[in-house]
């Protein structure tokens, strides 16, 4: 077949064309596009012919299925066997509540179960790729999704490619291919055909959907989208919904199946016990020890926790942290030190080109932000004379420069990195026209920034005629390249000591520092080098940027001061610069910043000392970055670290939670994390952290309310059993309380906002056991209560000569209310629950609330009931005891919580 036969149009992707096959201009025509990309018009057509660039998803379990799963569970076969021996034994009442309660867990788990798969889903939409892509001849930041055959793309270090491209341009690109072709060494790519029948590992012209750029920059067109590409052919890359589990969840399933055993072998001894000894029947004795083991069985804790974390999940997505693996939420709650960058995180990230520094002159330059209003003044005045010497470096600050800046909404907007932003809105200050200069001075060719060599430089024709050479790039770094400067008279050799004197000022004032260089002529050679860079550079002068810190940035690092979370700052600037913005950050009085020129000089004995006494990190690699993790780590803190970069990868695997930048971030970077920033801000951290902290208290109140509450209904009985009176509740009876509060009570907790103070308490030992001794305390104490006041309102009645039916039905009543009072006191396990805001609860408790309440007085006063449940109705004075009965053991818990408070034994028990 000729090759020609297998190209196709623009909207119609086979599977065998060869695009690496041919010129790339010859696939631009076969695609009907060009250099500049799509129009808009055209590229909603061909999206609505083609569809989205997407792999479809996975099928999803059935709904039956789904169902089915909930009862895949240690704690509810033996549940359902419990129901079985109470049908067989004739008491289909007590079966059938057995299996109501089976039931309802199931369904509630079912449904939860949905929503916080669909709330996950809904969340990974929300950090789904993006792609650099040439729209109507600009550069503008769209969905990958939105992408079809035809786009014109950029990809770049950190970068995951987001369709099949045939590449056009490629500068130092190197793709990392391992997932498609297994070679563990990454694909030097370039843009020249391949031979027909290349092998996919040797199509080097060709990048492919989901494969990671290592190094360097391209740009491609779109051959193939979706399913069509090569990653969608073979599927490798289909993920399903997260698993809702996480190393909690698996503590608390393992706790519970070693819990049905202990209730199973209990259950023996006291069915022993009770017809060897006390000689019940044996058929009685067993359905009351059924009874007994159903009601002490936790079976809907894994399910409230599940809710708890899912919950968590949602709120931090409402603050603008996306969390990509739950036990994340847990970790988070334990941070104790968070490593944060300065730019974009803890600064705005709207940058301002604030000063300019030639040989001769220094210019400051007036507005803020990207908007391109501004005067440029010397000691306060106009200077045309200055401006005009500078203006080389003005316009090379432009060309050397991928950065498009655009205004949308009334505000002004970058598509590239934002000190690039800042240079393009100064060279319009300057009186240039971006378009005008950038179509005059061609780009031939460039070499990309790279955080290895740490600067970029492109090649112009200029508008005279000839080849020059623009560099841009950390000043150390150019001014270790040049020999010469120049000045108003020309080149002259090159003054060290006053460029070294010039960017400690502007670092001193906080301001990040970028120098500029230039070549001309350059040589004319094929493809730019850097054996184009070793000679002829001269250095033009200097921009310094401003970033101010966030003003919320400032109250958010004094609640981590308060809440024992201890933050620094690790940036690439310099020392001056980074110890200017911690100074106003309020980091710390006086800030001790280290630079990673000085832990290289460190010797390993010495390095955690010094790391854990620094406050800032200054002009650092990613290497630092690992390294500071590491350190931090081994004293046993629960380390926090962010990152955007490729190089970054490492240190955010490391870290406790990798904290990746949603806006600046890479690919390689939001892969490595556990948490995406949607805003990049540092606020955000410190508010998923406090949603960490809520989460897991959470989940504490859960089982602080659930294995007491149970505890002490089981225990009542137990001790008719054992002292051998008559039983205070009747197995259905017991049932009830299970199925009533287990589906009301026992969720509302998962809903509990942070108590006041959650950011004044230290982190919680990493180690920290969840049953704490504090817990083991409460579970013991409130069970005794529970069986005391039960007790008593069962002799009450009795001696009070009440039928045993009503002591009874009253003794239901007031487990219930002991256990609705409970609910409020553990609301706040830290601080006291009389409170206004306490007597309140929140939407979800006044529901739960509602609904016991109009189930127990059915359970009471219904008639049906009634006769199900062999109740009677009680008097208002019986009613009246119940309720004080509740008001004195919560006085007691209350009283028992500001002892405890008081003597300091809560600080010594909790973790």
């Amino acid at each position: 077949m000729p090759m020609e036969a297998t190209i196709k149009g623009p909207n119609d992707q086979a599977s065998e064309e060869m695009w690496h096959a041919i010129d790339a201009d010859r696939v631009l025509a076969a695609l009907e596009t060009s250099r500049g990309g799509l129009g808009s018009a055209e590229a909603a057509k061909r999206l609505a012919t083609v569809g989205p660039n997407a792999l479809p998803e996975p099928p999803r379990r059935s709904a039956v299925l789904r169902f089915l799963a909930q009862f895949n569970n240690t704690l509810i076969y033996f549940l359902l066997a419990a129901a079985v021996a109470a049908a067989v034994l004739g008491h289909r009442i007590d079966a059938a509540v057995i299996v109501a309660v089976v039931t309802i867990n199931a369904v509630v788990g079912y449904l939860q179960e949905d929503k916080a798969e669909k709330a996950l889903v809904a969340i990974k939409k929300m950090i789904s790729p993006r792609a650099h892509a040439w729209r109507d001849g600009h550069r503008v930041a769209i969905p990958a999704a939105e992408l079809v055959p035809g786009d014109v793309v950029m990809i770049e270090a950190g970068d995951r490619v987001p369709a099949d491209l045939r590449l056009t341009r490629a500068r130092g690109l190197l793709i990392d291919e391992a997932m498609l072709t297994g070679e563990s060494v990454a694909s030097e790519k370039h843009d020249q055909p391949a031979a027909p029948e290349a092998p996919l590992g040797d199509r080097l012209c060709m990048a492919f959907s989901g494969t990671l750029v290592s190094a360097g920059q391209g740009f491609g067109v779109v051959v193939a989208t979706g399913e069509r590409t090569e990653i969608g052919r073979i599927s490798t890359l289909i993920q399903g919904v997260e698993q809702l589990t996480t190393p909690l969840l698996g503590q608390i399933n393992r706790f519970g199946e070693r819990f049905t055993w202990v209730a199973i072998s209990a259950a023996a001894l006291i069915f022993a016990f009770a017809t060897l000894v006390r000689g019940y029947e044996w058929s009685e004795a067993l359905i009351a020890v059924v009874a007994l083991a159903v009601g002490v069985v936790p079976e809907g804790l894994p399910a409230v926790i599940t809710i708890t974390l899912a919950i968590g999940v949602q709120r931090m997505a409402r603050r603008n942290a996306i969390i990509r693996s739950l036990p994340a939420v847990e970790t988070l709650g334990a941070t104790s030190v968070i490593c944060s960058d300065k730019t974009g995180t803890l600064t705005r990230n709207e940058m301002t080109a604030r000063r300019i520094v030639t040989a001769e002159h220094t210019i400051l330059v007036a507005g803020s932000g990207y908007v391109p209003k501004g005067e440029l003044t010397v000691d306060g005045r106009d200077d045309p004379a200055a401006v005009a010497a500078a203006l080389q470096l003005i316009r090379s600050g432009l060309l050397c420069n991928d950065a498009q800046l655009r205004e949308a909404n009334g505000h002004y907007v970058v598509d590239g990195d934002p000190m690039e932003g800042a240079l393009v809105a100064l060279a319009i200050k300057a009186g240039l026209d971006p378009a005008q200069e950038r179509g005059a001075w061609k780009r031939s060719d460039e070499i990309p920034f790279d955080a290895q060599h740490r600067f970029m430089a492109t090649r112009h024709a200029a508008a005279s005629g000839g080849q020059v050479i623009f560099v841009k790039g950390a000043p150390e770094r150019l001014l270790a390249m040049c020999a010469s400067q120049i000045s108003h008279d020309g080149l002259a050799p090159l003054d060290q000591e006053f460029w070294t004197e010039q960017i400690a000022r502007a670092a001193a004032e906080g301001e990040r520092v970028l120098g500029f260089a230039v070549r001309s002529p350059a040589r004319v050679s094929d493809q730019l080098g850097f054996a184009d860079l070793d000679e002829g550079l001269a250095f033009m002068g200097l921009v310094g940027f401003i970033d101010p810190p966030r003003d919320e940035v400032i109250q958010a690092i004094a609640e981590c001061r308060s809440a024992g979370i201890v933050v620094k700052m690790i940036t690439g600037d310099h020392a001056a610069t980074a110890a200017a913005i911690a100074r106003q950050l309020a980091l710390t009085e006086s800030p001790d910043v280290v630079t990673g020129a000085d832990l290289d000089a460190i010797a390993d004995a010495d390095f955690t000392s010094v790391v854990m006494r620094s406050d800032v990190f200054a002009r650092t690699n990613p290497e630092h970055k690992l390294r500071i993790v590491r350190a931090l780590q081994s004293t046993g803190a629960v380390v926090a670290m962010t990152g955007d970069g490729v190089n970054d990868a490492p240190a955010l695997k490391q870290a406790d939670v990798g904290i990746a930048m949603g806006h600046k971030g890479t690919e390689t970077a939001k892969e490595a994390s556990e948490v995406v920033l949607l805003d990049d801000n540092f606020v955000s951290i410190v508010a998923a952290v406090q949603e960490g902290r809520t989460v897991y208290d959470n989940i504490r109140k859960v089982i602080a309310w659930t294995i007491p509450t149970n505890g002490g209904e089981v225990l009542t009985v137990i001790m008719a059993i054992l002292i051998g009176f008559t039983m205070p509740m009747t197995p259905v009876q017991i049932l009830w309380i299970n199925l009533i509060l287990t589906v009301t009570l026992g969720l509302v907790l998962a809903f509990e906002p942070p108590e006041p103070g959650v950011m004044k308490r230290p982190p919680r030992p990493a180690n920290a056991p969840l049953l704490s001794r504090f817990l083991v305390w409460r579970i013991f104490f409130v069970s005794f209560l529970f069986t005391v006041g039960a007790l008593g309102i069962f002799f009450y009645a009795l001696g009070s000569g009440l039928s045993v039916e009503t002591a009874r039905t009253m003794v239901v009543n007031v487990l219930v209310v002991f256990e609705i009072f409970y609910l409020f006191n553990v609301r706040y396990l830290h601080t006291s629950s009389i409170s206004l805001r306490g007597a309140l609860g929140t939407p979800a408790v006044l529901a739960a609330l509602i609904v016991v309440i109009a189930a127990q007085l059915a359970f009471t006063y219904a008639p049906v009931m009634q006769a199900l449940f062999d109740t009677t109705p009680l008097s208002l004075l019986e009613g009246a005891v119940i309720i004080v009965a509740g008001v004195v053991m919560m006085a007691v818990l209350e009283l028992e919580k500001l002892v405890m408070r008081r003597v300091g034994l809560l600080r010594r028990l909790e973790p």
